[in-house]
């Protein structure tokens, strides 16, 4: 293992590439390293045996959003919604196993591509991403399955960095309906942290990495932010396992929310907690005293 990334630093062609790489960022900006896009579809709901409905909402700024409604699938009246974002590769296709589980559980459940992801037009920024989420959370309370029942708000890594942002503007404008819970899975604790944090990984990037992170908007950090989810009940799940986003991101996010929160430590690999059903468990048993 030693051996690496001194092949690496050796390699000229690595070390071209990883130049070029530096040269987009330093025109383009930071905001690019969080969102790794596709458009091919990996899997769709009915191949989980779910029913579910593809919904197109127009933007504000002309872009094309697509997202799946997937309704409980029980004979009684949902037990509430789940508004499920997304982590930061391929689309929503290649992640809804993580929200599939929801509606055999009796709650609806709706999640979407931000721009340029999947079947989404345009192209990914972290602007762009939340103006998304803020039209696919409007567009949902909209819909008469949602009417008075609990609305939770499910976020996964990026999903999860864009969600603190998106709950707290909707608890300090006091929008309505009111939230019911906010769970965080996996998230990094802010935008320019984690960019400082992988840029220090590597030598090419290392001296980069405060000024690199310095051109992106420092309004959307999620210690910064989740204080104003309260009242809003929180749930943050971190794994100690998790390789992409440290534990420590997860143990930040904590100390910075304000009561009621509850942390869930886990032991998976990262955005794959709901494999195991003990943590579906808690999920549910969460979102049950918190309607």
């Amino acid at each position: 293992m030693a051996s690496r990334p001194s092949r690496l630093l050796l390699n000229p062609r690595a070390a071209i590439v990883a130049l070029l790489a530096i040269t987009a960022l330093l025109q383009t900006g930071c905001s690019s390293v969080f969102f790794y896009p596709d458009k091919t579809t990996y899997i769709t709901p009915d191949r989980l045996n779910l029913d579910y409905q593809d919904i197109y909402l127009d933007t504000a700024d002309g872009e094309t959003l697509h997202g799946w409604w997937l309704p409980a699938l029980t004979d009684e009246p949902a037990k509430g919604t789940v508004y499920y974002l997304h982590g930061n590769a391929q689309n929503v296709s290649a992640h809804i196993l993580n929200a599939a589980w929801l509606p055999e559980q009796g709650y609806n459940v709706f999640t979407l591509d931000y721009r340029g992801y999947g079947q989404s037009t345009g192209a990914p920024d972290i602007e762009g991403a939340l103006h998304d989420v803020e039209t696919g959370l409007r567009w949902l309370i909209e819909q008469e399955d949602t009417h008075n029942r609990p609305l939770y708000l499910l976020g996964q890594s990026l999903g999860g960095a864009l969600g603190v942002a998106l709950a707290s503007e909707w608890v300090q404008r006091n929008e309505q309906p009111e939230l019911n819970g906010l769970i965080l899975d996996g998230t990094f604790s802010g935008f320019r942290y984690i960019a400082r944090e992988k840029l220090g990984l590597f030598w090419l990037t290392w001296p980069f990495q405060y000024p690199l992170s310095w051109t992106i908007p420092d309004d959307y950090e999620g210690t910064d932010r989740i204080a104003g989810v309260s009242p809003v009940p929180v749930m943050i799940i971190h794994s100690v396992r998790d390789g992409i986003i440290p534990f420590e991101h997860g143990v930040r996010l904590y100390e910075a929310a304000e009561q009621p929160k509850e942390f869930l430590r886990t032991d998976t690999p990262h955005a794959a907690t709901f494999v195991i059903p003990a943590y579906r468990e808690a999920v549910l048993d969460f979102m049950e005293r918190n309607f």
